[in-house]
């Protein structure tokens, strides 16, 4: 893979790029399936990505017609790579085999090991047959909705499809590695005024936050709504935030910390509730929540916008959802995904029917969502999460993190990039963006 680096870094045309040799193994981060009792008795908070995380060499897959190989630049952390390296809800394996019987093609996955990573900037390399709209050189990020065309129910809104999977969680060959493979149809152009690894931590979190508040498929926002975004500076909510600012609404944040508060209001967030400082608790004790405390938060929210809130952004899941369903105002929308802090949830559905408010699911994006949102992000329009970058070498530490929610924003990750602040094709317009807007995040996180 060094030589592809150092084509890559030389801006070789795309032709000397395709007539490079691909090697026979390139190195990954993967879990093992020998390996997924190794948690067995732990619970959540005590089982450890760093044991389970494995960086080694691993063989390159038989490119398909519709793929594509990328020379992966830079990656990121998401929740799902902690799922998968914890081992929970259940070993991801399962997925992999399910993926393995449908087809030849399909076989590739079901291996004994599982290299995770569900985003990615990087170099196009090679082009399977079927493919029209890339070829080797092109400079990319990846989406994670993987996903093929011939089951009808694809054709409406791709998320739905029957096959539906989310790439280097449900699938092999992610994209914590310095190479993946991925079909064409999550490619789209990497922009041009950021660098690999903030290019790299967008992908997943944007379009996720794009689909659940601004496409017709989530909430369709309106300018002057009112919106509660849980988890405001971590990797949904930095999203979700920018979503509300640049739709004409108001966004309430709920972090965690006076400086979350504050990286909040440098983005332009001025309503921001510290929940630690609120000393909220949403439940009495395992099994009762407190809805005194849900009407405190009603209280302070009316308190700081004036009006309960149209839309919740909902997705730490058991923790938060009654809270959540009582927040909405009458008629209102609880936008839900994930469920960081458990996928159990219980509400009062009295406020949710009494008056008619909308509990609605959310599951990553189409291709054209996901396109939408990364065409925000080359305009300047929506900033970078980026709050810390990782070596390959040290994943299972950028994961751990994530996994005890001790970052902001996304984590990035270095695959074959060597350094970070490489990949800037437009230094002009990022100065028009603003290298403080930009960096927001990572001088918060530093």
């Amino acid at each position: 893979m060094q030589e592809f680096l150092s084509a890559i870094r030389s801006d070789a045309a795309g032709e000397e790029i395709a007539a490079l040799p691909l090697p026979d193994t390139y190195r990954a981060a993967y879990v093992r399936r020998d390996e997924i009792a190794m948690f067995d008795g732990l619970e959540s908070s005590d089982k450890d990505p760093r044991k389970s995380l494995h960086v080694g060499d691993i063989a390159v897959p038989e490119l398909a017609p519709d793929e594509a190989y990328v020379a992966v630049m830079a990656s990121a952390i998401n929740f799902n790579t902690v799922w998968t390296s914890i081992f929970e809800p259940l070993p991801t394996f399962g997925f992999l085999d399910r993926l393995g019987k449908e087809s030849s093609w399909g076989a590739r996955h079901a291996l004994d090991y599982h290299v995770v990573g569900s985003d990615a900037a990087g170099v196009v390399l090679r082009t399977g047959s079927a493919v029209r709209n890339w070829k080797p050189g092109d400079k990319v990020t990846v989406h994670c909705n993987y996903v093929d065309d011939q089951s009808p129910s694809a054709h409406d809104d791709s998320i739905l499809a029957d096959n539906q999977r989310i790439w280097g969680f449900e699938t092999n060959f992610g994209g914590l590695a310095d190479l993946a493979v991925v079909k064409a149809n999550q490619l789209m152009p990497k922009p041009r005024h950021l660098t690999w690894e903030e290019a790299a931590a967008n992908a997943l979190c944007n379009s996720t936050s794009y689909r659940m508040l601004v496409s017709d498929n989530g909430a369709h926002m309106q300018q002057g709504d009112k919106v509660l975004v849980w988890g405001a500076s971590g990797g949904l909510g930095a999203y979700a935030v920018q979503y509300v600012l640049n739709g004409g609404g108001t966004p309430v944040g709920v972090v965690s910390s006076p400086e979350k508060v504050g990286l909040l209001h440098e983005l332009g967030v001025e309503a921001v509730i510290d929940r630690k400082a609120s000393n909220y608790r949403f439940w009495k004790d395992e099994h009762t929540q407190d809805e005194s405390e849900w009407r405190r938060l009603g209280k302070e929210i009316r308190g700081l916008v004036g009006d309960d809130v149209d839309i919740v952004f909902e997705h730490p899941g058991r923790q938060t959802m009654g809270a959540s369903v009582f927040a909405a105002k009458r008629g209102g929308t609880i936008m839900t995904c994930a469920a960081t802090s458990g996928y159990m949830i219980e509400y009062d559905n009295r406020h949710l029917w009494m008056k008619l408010k909308t509990i609605k699911g959310s599951h990553f994006a189409n291709y054209r969502e996901a396109w939408d949102a990364n065409q925000l992000v080359c305009e300047g329009k929506i900033l970078p999460a980026l709050s810390a970058v990782y070596s390959l070498e040290d994943v299972g530490d950028a994961a751990y993190q994530v996994h005890q929610n001790l970052h902001e924003g996304k984590i990035g990750v270095l695959c074959l990039a060597p350094e970070e602040g490489l990949g800037i094709d437009d230094p002009g317009f990022r100065s028009e963006v603003g290298e403080d807007r930009i960096t927001l995040f990572r001088r918060h996180g530093a």
